[in-house]
């Protein structure tokens, strides 16, 4: 139909532009390892430690990083007989997309917001503050579990956590360059040529901005994924209002996720800190975007 936007052109889309955007993170990653190597004149030692750092970090991130970030937001587990309706939203949408029952959580928060996490659907949690079920009706409330659901179905709980592995890698490098060189651990310019000077004050200049280009990539990134995830949560509940209005209702109650923080806020259906943008912008699409994309689907 004319205006109307193809639910799985639109997955397709996100995927292909979010796997550019990794390949960018990597390629930050290893350049940041050959910029400290040139600086502190160590060969090809940086990039070899570099890797093996990165991987080394990933590993403990991917398998510890859902219980950590879980905690970190004080979610609860909670029972069937607890929240019956919510486990059967989780159970019936999980069978849809053909994927294990993730665990359930609530977080005690008034502030309406939900996230997924998790290495993969065998491994996963969806989670929902107490605020969140007390506003959504019905199918809102589908609709927000479906956006959650398709993060787990499309492995974007595996991605999201590996572009957490990216940031905070690349963010310690960078520390690291920086108080190593204030201790005058930097290499000697000798046997370098003339233009050495100006290589080491351009690599410098990258070990400034490569964090800021990392955190860039991670914002795009987390759009990406939640255009995506919109995309698949109308697919499966077939009416992209009942998550257009979950969304409006949530941009209306503007009130910043108190058990959220600057690690986990890309993880949330929407940005924790309505009121906290920074220099680098939020790490979510407009909302008035997601509604509008929804309700031309």
């Amino acid at each position: 139909m004319d205006g109307k936007i193809n639910f799985f052109d639109a997955i397709e889309a996100n995927k292909r532009n979010s796997l550019i955007l990794m390949g960018v993170m990597f390629f930050i990653f290893m350049a940041l390892s050959v910029a400290l190597s040139y600086i502190f004149d160590a060969g090809i030692c940086f990039p070899i430690l570099g890797f093996f750092f990165l991987l080394i970090y990933a590993i403990i991130v991917f398998y510890q990083g859902d219980k950590i970030i879980l905690s970190m937001s004080g979610a609860k587990q909670v029972r069937k007989e607890e929240y019956p309706f919510l486990y059967n939203v989780v159970e019936g949408l999980a069978l849809a997309s053909q994927i294990p029952v993730p665990n359930v959580y609530v977080v005690d928060d008034p502030s309406p917001n939900a996230f997924a996490t998790g290495r993969d659907p065998q491994h996963a949690s969806v989670a929902v503050t107490s605020g969140l079920l007390s506003i959504l009706k019905k199918e809102e409330l589908e609709g927000v579990i479906a956006h959650e659901i398709s993060h787990v179905a499309n492995f974007d709980i595996r991605f999201s956590m590996i572009a957490v592995v990216f940031v905070g890698a690349i963010s310690l490098l960078g520390s690291f360059a920086w108080r190593s060189m204030g201790l005058g651990f930097g290499g000697s310019n000798r046997g370098r040529g003339g233009g050495a000077g100006i290589l080491i004050l351009l690599a410098l200049v990258f070990v400034i901005l490569a964090p800021i280009f990392a955190q860039m990539v991670r914002f795009a990134i987390s759009r990406q994924r939640e255009y995506l995830a919109d995309a698949n949560a109308a697919r499966l509940t077939r009416y992209p209002a009942g998550l257009a209005g979950a969304l409006e209702k949530i941009k209306n109650f503007n009130t910043p996720t108190k058990s959220a923080n600057d690690v986990t806020a890309s993880l949330y259906i929407s940005n924790p800190f309505p009121n906290k943008m920074g220099f680098l912008g939020s790490t979510h699409p407009p909302t008035d975007d997601r509604i509008k994309r929804l309700m031309a689907m």
